[in-house]
C-alpha cells in the first residue's frame, strides 16, 4: 500500500469525520434543564401541543374526537376530564362550579380496570342557596344564578345506582371515589355533552373547582389543594382499560371468524350487540347471550358513561360500498341553539350515532348527536356509513340523510374495510321502555326496541343515488 494511498484515505476519514460532527442531530446537545424552561415558557404563553383546557386537578383531557385526545371511545359531541388524587385521613374534598349550558354535564368514579363505580348527574346536582339547576323542568336554562356543590367521598357506594336511567326527582350531595386497594388512587371524570352553540369546551362554566379542609379545619384551594390531594401522582390503569389489548383481540377475532366466516365479527346483516354493565362488550365476537349479575357486572368497559347504555355492530365493505339503516328518532330536548326553559318530557336526555375505529384503537372517527340528525315527517332518520370516496352525492342533511364515515386506516388494526358504528341512548326512563336500557338480551334487540332499533342493508352508491331521490322542494 502507498504512502500517497494512506494519506488520501485518511484525509478521506477525516472530511466524513468533520462532515458528521457539523450534521449533529439537534438532541446530540440537548441540554435537560434548558428545555424544561422553554417547555414552561411555552405553556406560560399558552402553547401547550395538546387543545383544550387543563388544570392542575383536570390534569388530563380534554378526550373528544381530533384534534382533542381521542382515545376510549369518545363520542365527537363531547368533551371529557379526568383526575386522579388521594383524599388525606380526615380530610373532605369538594367540587364547586356553575352548570355548563350543554344537553348533559356529570361526574362518574372508577376503578382501575375502567370500570364506573359512582355517577351523579347534572339534575342530580344540588344548587348552593340562591342558585338554580337549569337542568330541572321549567327552570330557564340561561339562568344567572347556576352555582352547585357537590363532595367526593372515599367511601364506597353502598347500593348500585340504575345504570342509564333517569331517576326523577331525586338529589346527590356525594360522589362515592372509594379508594385502590393497592395505592389509595382515586379516579374522578368529568363529561359535558352537545355544549350549546358558540361555547367553548367547557360549554360557558369553566373547569371546575376544588377545595378541601383539612382534619384540621384548614381550607385548601387551587394549587396547595392540589398538592394536598397528590394529582400530580402517576395514573395507575389496567392495559384493557383504554382499549382492547392486540393479542386479546386478535384471539377474539379468530374466535369470530370460525363462527361467522371471514369478515367476523362483521356480518351481513350485521350482528347488532348490546353493551351495558350487564351484558358483555365481547359479545359481539363471542356470541355469549347470558346476562351478568352480582359481582360479574363489575368488568372493565372502557370508562363507560353510566349514564348511556351501547348498542354496537361492525361494519365491512366487501359486503358493500355503502351501508344504509333506517331507524325512528327518540324525542330529546332541544339545546344547541341555546335559551329556552328545561325539558324533561322526551323519550331520552340524548342519543347519537358514532363511527368509530375498532377496539383496539379505541378512536372515534365522527358522530352526529340528535339535533345534527335530519328527522322525516313519520318521525324516521337514514344513516348511511362508507368511506369518504364512496360517499353518495345525495347522502348530504339537504337530501334528508346522514352521513358517517369509514376511516380511510379501517379498524386501526389492519383491517382497512372494517368499519365499526356505535348507537348511545342517555338516561332511558322507563315511560321509553323502546330505549337500549329496555334490551333485555342480545338476541331480543329488534323486538324490544321496535321501530327505534336500527335496520341496514349494504348497497353501492348508483343504487343509493338512484334509488333514493333527493326531492328537497317537498320536505
Amino acid at each position: 500500500m502507498s504512502l500517497r494511498f494512506i494519506i488520501l484515505a485518511w484525509a478521506l476519514v477525516l472530511q466524513l469525520l468533520s462532515t458528521a460532527q457539523a450534521q449533529q442531530p439537534p438532541w446530540s446537545n440537548w441540554d435537560q434543564e434548558k428545555a424544561f424552561a422553554e417547555s414552561q415558557k411555552r405553556l406560560a404563553a399558552g402553547k401547550d401541543p395538546l387543545p383544550g383546557q387543563r388544570d392542575c386537578f383536570w390534569r388530563y383531557g380534554p378526550v373528544s374526537a381530533d384534534p382533542y385526545i381521542n382515545i376510549a371511545y369518545p363520542d365527537g359531541a363531547t368533551f371529557y376530564w379526568s383526575a386522579v388524587f388521594s383524599i388525606p385521613d380526615g380530610a373532605r374534598m369538594y367540587i364547586e362550579a356553575d352548570y355548563p349550558k350543554a344537553r348533559y354535564s356529570s361526574f362518574i368514579t372508577y376503578d382501575y380496570m375502567g370500570a364506573p363505580l359512582d355517577a351523579v348527574a347534572d339534575y342530580l346536582f344540588k344548587p348552593v342557596s340562591g342558585s338554580v339547576n337549569p337542568y330541572l323542568p321549567g327552570v330557564s336554562r340561561d339562568a344567572s344564578n347556576r352555582r352547585y356543590r357537590l363532595e367526593v367521598v372515599s367511601t364506597p357506594l353502598g347500593r348500585p345506582i340504575p345504570w342509564g336511567t333517569y331517576m326523577k326527582g331525586q338529589t346527590r350531595e356525594q360522589i362515592h371515589a372509594p379508594p385502590q386497594p393497592n395505592n389509595g388512587q382515586q379516579t374522578l371524570m368529568y363529561r359535558i355533552y352537545a355544549g350549546d352553540r358558540g361555547t367553548d369546551e367547557t360549554a360557558g362554566a369553566g373547569l371546575p373547582k376544588i377545595f378541601m379542609t383539612t382534619k384540621e379545619g384548614k381550607m385548601l384551594g387551587g394549587r396547595e389543594a392540589c398538592a394536598a390531594l397528590r394529582t400530580a401522582q402517576p395514573v395507575s390503569l389496567d392495559q384493557g382499560a383504554l382499549a382492547t389489548p392486540r393479542d386479546f383481540l386478535y384471539k377474539l377475532t379468530e374466535q369470530a371468524r370460525e363462527r361467522m366466516g371471514p369478515m367476523a365479527p362483521a356480518t351481513n346483516p350485521p350482528n347488532w350487540s348490546k353493551s351495558s354493565e350487564d351484558m358483555s362488550r365481547y359479545a359481539i365476537y363471542t356470541g355469549e347471550t347470558r346476562v351478568a349479575t352480582g359481582e360479574q357486572k363489575r368488568v372493565g368497559s372502557f370508562y363507560a358513561n353510566l349514564d348511556n347504555q351501547y348498542l354496537r355492530a361492525f361494519l365491512h365493505r366487501k359486503f358493500g360500498e355503502v351501508f344504509v339503516l333506517r331507524a325512528k328518532a327518540p324525542t330529546t330536548p332541544k339545546t344547541y341553539a341555546g335559551g329556552g326553559v328545561w325539558n324533561d318530557n322526551a323519550d331520552l336526555r340524548y342519543w347519537s350515532w358514532c363511527s368509530q375505529q375498532g377496539f383496539g384503537s379505541g378512536r372515534v372517527n365522527t358522530c352526529l348527536f340528535d339535533e345534527q340528525i335530519p328527522v322525516d315527517r313519520q318521525g324516521f332518520y337514514t344513516l348511511v356509513v362508507s368511506n369518504a370516496k364512496d360517499r353518495p352525492r345525495n347522502a348530504i342533511p339537504e337530501c334528508g340523510v346522514a352521513w358517517l364515515p369509514i376511516a380511510d386506516v379501517g379498524d386501526g388494526t389492519g383491517e382497512a374495510d372494517m368499519g365499526f358504528i356505535v348507537l348511545r341512548h342517555m338516561l332511558g326512563a322507563n315511560q321509553f321502555p323502546q330505549a337500549i336500557q329496555g334490551v333485555k338480551s342480545q338476541s331480543s334487540i329488534q323486538q324490544d326496541m321496535g321501530p327505534y332499533a336500527p335496520r341496514g342493508r349494504y348497497t353501492t352508491v348508483a343504487s343509493f343515488e338512484a334509488f333514493s331521490p333527493c326531492l328537497i322542494e317537498q320536505r
